[in-house]
């Protein structure tokens, strides 16, 4: 399976304060590379964010604004793609709104969501936050909250399940994210 698994944190509510982002690349249903970044949102953080994933203002102070890392990964964003995340919509809508804050554009791109897979393929788990998800399939997840470790561990989720319930099974899951 190929796809790119993706995790943002944002720095308050607004879905475009951005404040770190991590990829995966998965190819051949193996993880062949990485990237992350802390992103400068330009804007005020919520203590409660804060609170969450342990990013403040002066660790942002040099970071690039998205603006500056989207021609980096922006290839990664296509039909050609599968962009996978736990609660995509939230990682999809920050994407999108990121996008508009800065007045650039991304191509239509297929999504799934493996909160969905989750709830669907091991509706015994308690809930299906991406912890308890990792937890219950044995994924390493070292710092919740730290978006590469998420990302990797989203991957890993998504790797075990198509191991254990097929590739098609999950493309009637995918979305077109336009």
């Amino acid at each position: 399976m190929n796809f790119v698994a993706m995790d943002f944190e944002t720095a308050n509510q607004k879905a475009s304060s951005a404040c770190s982002l991590a990829l995966a690349l998965v190819e051949n249903s193996r993880i062949v590379d990485t990237f992350y970044t802390l992103i400068n949102p330009q804007t005020h953080f919520n203590s409660r964010n804060i609170a969450i994933h342990h990013i403040n203002p002066r660790m942002v102070q040099t970071a690039p604004t998205f603006d500056l890392v989207w021609p980096h990964i922006k290839a990664l964003f296509n039909e050609d793609h599968l962009v996978v995340a736990h609660n995509a919509p939230f990682d999809n809508r920050v994407l999108k709104e990121t996008l508009a804050f800065y007045q650039l554009q991304a191509a239509p791109y297929w999504s799934l969501d493996t909160v969905r897979t989750s709830r669907k393929f091991y509706p015994e788990f308690p809930n299906h936050k991406l912890n308890t998800v990792a937890q219950a399939l044995k994924i390493k997840l070292e710092h919740h909250h730290h978006a590469l470790d998420d990302t990797l561990a989203c991957a890993e989720i998504l790797l075990t399940t198509q191991a254990q319930v097929g590739t098609e099974a999950l493309k009637k899951m995918t979305r077109i994210i336009q």
